[in-house]
């Protein structure tokens, strides 16, 4: 039997972000700084896919706003969006009530327990989104989340023959193509990355066979917290494996109550609580039982091992 490559005492908080982390599309700062109006933005982009299709072309109607977005800059209406103002926009970005300081509470709560400390558990946090990832880099989130998933921009373009030449650090520039891509389905590439440890040994594969018990963080250690359809497919395996999932809705400034209900009603999701992470919301409440769950697991498992270890005979 091969050594273990973890010790599986790390539990992951996945978080989505837009009506999640943040109570609207992070999006609209880059509307207000170009004064676009953002209702005809999504309404054409709702438009692609069946304008495309009369061309014989099919897109990917979760990212089409990625491609519409180069559109509006090389059109000039966004013309100088780079890498940079889009962090600089993100810094822009309101958090959900109790935010970011929940991610900070719950790492504090493990390490103050010292149950829980004593079996070096620790917690992370995690961000996948289909949205703009220089956007949360950017944001209050930046310092407190462990990674990123998120859609990237490229701005200088590798030409043709770029390999025969020095490469030279270049000044921010209009952003013109597109980098890593995260849609609906490959949000639960991250989770397989979270839980292979992927994103703390590049030299693992994602698609390497892995038993269970040589995954950095098993799927019964993750919580998922997100608002909505688009995390059907992180939903399901997590459901399936053991993982906790909640669903999070917002009154204002869109109530989306309806649709994540909806979520519960059809057992996609485990709970159900608006998105305010402050101490005593319901939220907060249902994240910190299903951590404390979680701890004593790894404590109860931790103690069942070492309790199958007999001891040689005595004299």
């Amino acid at each position: 039997m091969p050594p273990p490559l973890h010790v599986q005492n790390v539990i992951a908080f996945v978080w989505d972000f837009d009506k999640t982390l943040i109570p609207s599309n992070m999006q609209d700062p880059i509307f207000a700084e170009y004064g676009v109006d953002p209702d005809v933005f999504w309404s054409e982009v709702e438009a692609l896919p069946e304008h495309y299709a009369r061309e014989g072309v099919l897109i990917q109607r979760d990212i089409a706003y990625l491609s519409h977005l180069l559109t509006y800059v090389q059109a000039g209406v966004f013309g100088d969006l780079s890498n940079e103002k889009l962090r600089t926009l993100g810094a822009q970005l309101e958090p959900a009530p109790g935010m970011p300081e929940f991610m900070t509470a719950v790492k504090d709560h493990v390490a103050e327990t010292p149950e829980f400390a004593g079996e070096g558990i620790r917690v992370e946090h995690h961000i996948v989104s289909t949205g703009l990832k220089a956007m949360i880099e950017g944001s209050v989130f930046a310092d407190v989340v462990d990674g990123v998933w998120a859609n990237t921009f490229i701005e200088h373009v590798a030409e043709p023959g770029f390999l025969d030449r020095l490469p030279v650090a270049e000044p921010p520039a209009p952003i013109k193509r597109l980098g890593y891509v995260i849609d609906n389905t490959s949000k639960t590439r991250a989770l397989f990355a979270i839980n292979k440890g992927v994103n703390v040994n590049p030299d693992i594969d994602i698609n390497a066979r892995m038993s269970e018990d040589q995954r950095r963080v098993p799927m019964q250690n993750i919580i998922y917290i997100a608002d909505g359809p688009s995390d059907v497919p992180a939903f399901s395996i997590l459901n399936a494996a053991g993982g906790r999932t909640l669903g999070v809705y917002l009154l204002e400034p869109n109530n989306n109550y309806a649709k994540v209900k909806q979520l519960q009603d059809q057992g996609r999701i485990q709970g159900m609580a608006e998105a305010d992470y402050r101490p005593g919301k319901p939220a907060y409440l249902w994240l910190m039982d299903s951590l404390d769950q979680i701890c004593h697991e790894i404590v109860e498992a931790r103690r069942m091992a070492f309790g199958a270890i007999e001891n040689p005979p005595g004299h």
